[in-house]
């Protein structure tokens, strides 16, 4: 098990920009998914972003072009850049960890079956 905890959320405007950090207390697998998420109130939770130990990405739709997932193995540390931002990126973002393969990483990922560590959040809001 891994203590994840996310920084950089904040109140920005529309069109602005902000990185998310994540630092995992440790990794526990070289084979890794790891993941962004988001909830916004009223909303059912949303997979944003995944990468996994060997680099290939994943982004929701809704980011495509807009966010980028990445990461330092070295400093245990995911990232999220946020560029373009709108209003409805407003939302409580998380971070999660899945430790070992399952046989995919992506939007499929689900807290509490699929993953196994996931930090406290950290909250962007953006206005317009």
């Amino acid at each position: 098990q891994a203590q994840l905890r996310e920084s950089g959320g904040a109140s920005v405007q529309a069109g602005g920009s902000l990185r998310l950090s994540c630092a995992a207390s440790r990794y526990t697998s070289s084979t890794y998914c790891m993941v962004w998420l988001r909830q916004a109130p009223g909303k059912a939770r949303e997979v944003v972003a995944t990468i996994e130990s060997d680099g290939p990405t994943t982004y929701a739709d809704s980011v495509k072009g807009r966010f980028a997932i990445s990461q330092d193995e070295g400093a245990n540390t995911l990232y999220l850049q946020m560029n373009e931002l709108k209003s409805e990126d407003t939302a409580m973002y998380y971070c999660a960890a899945r430790w070992g393969w399952i046989g995919f990483c992506d939007r499929r990922m689900t807290p509490g079956r699929d993953l196994n560590d996931w930090g406290q959040g950290t909250q962007v809001t953006v206005s317009s």
